[in-house]
C-alpha cells in the first residue's frame, strides 16, 4: 500500500452564510458549520484512503468567533494521522468579511473516519508521512487524542493510555 503525504489530503471548502443558514441573532448556525465542516473532513479522508469513509468520531468544537450572515467561511481539513482503518482529520474554520477585507478564526477540531470496503466493513488506509513543522505537530499529538477519545468512548481502560501516563507521570 503507497505511503501518501499530508498535504495530499487537504481540501478547501468555501462557503457564502446565507439568511437560511443564520440564527436568530445573524450568525451561522453551529449545526450547519458542524454539517460542513463534516463534509470537508469526509473529503480529506475519502482523498487520503481511496475508499468511502463513515465519521466514528468529533472531538470538542469550541467556536472563537462568530460568523456573521454574508461572510464567507474556510474550511481546511487535512489528515493528520493514520491508525489501521482509521484516520485523525484536523480541521479549522475561518470567517471572511469579504466586504471589509479581513479573515479571522472562528474554530477548530479534530473528526475522525473509518474507511471502509465494498462490504461496509473496515479496512486498511494507507499510511501517512508528516512533513512539515505543524504537521509533525499535529501527527504527535495524534496518538494522545485518540486515547482520550477510545476511554471516553469506553473502549479503553485509563490504565492502558500509555501516552496518556506519559503526560501525568514524568519520573
Amino acid at each position: 500500500m503507497e505511503t501518501k503525504n499530508a498535504a495530499d489530503s487537504l481540501v478547501v471548502m468555501t462557503e457564502l452564510v446565507l439568511p437560511n443558514d443564520t440564527n436568530t441573532f445573524g450568525n451561522l448556525m453551529g449545526g450547519r458549520l458542524m454539517y460542513w465542516m463534516d463534509i470537508a473532513a469526509a473529503l480529506a479522508a475519502m482523498k487520503h484512503c481511496g475508499a468511502p469513509v463513515v465519521t466514528a468520531s468529533v472531538d470538542n468544537i469550541s467556536f472563537e468567533a462568530p460568523i456573521k450572515l454574508g461572510n464567507v467561511v474556510h474550511i481546511e481539513a487535512k489528515v493528520t494521522r493514520v491508525f489501521n482503518t482509521s484516520m485523525e482529520v484536523h480541521l479549522a474554520v475561518w470567517g471572511e468579511d469579504a466586504i471589509h477585507q479581513y479573515k479571522y478564526k472562528s474554530n477548530e477540531a479534530y473528526y475522525t473516519f473509518v474507511s471502509l470496503d465494498p462490504n461496509g466493513k473496515p479496512r486498511p488506509v494507507p499510511s501517512m508521512i508528516p512533513e512539515t513543522d505543524g504537521e509533525k505537530k499535529l501527527f504527535e499529538g495524534a496518538l494522545r487524542r485518540r486515547q482520550l477519545r477510545l476511554i471516553l468512548g469506553g473502549k479503553m481502560k485509563p490504565g492502558e493510555a500509555t501516552e496518556l501516563k506519559a503526560l501525568f507521570n514524568r519520573e
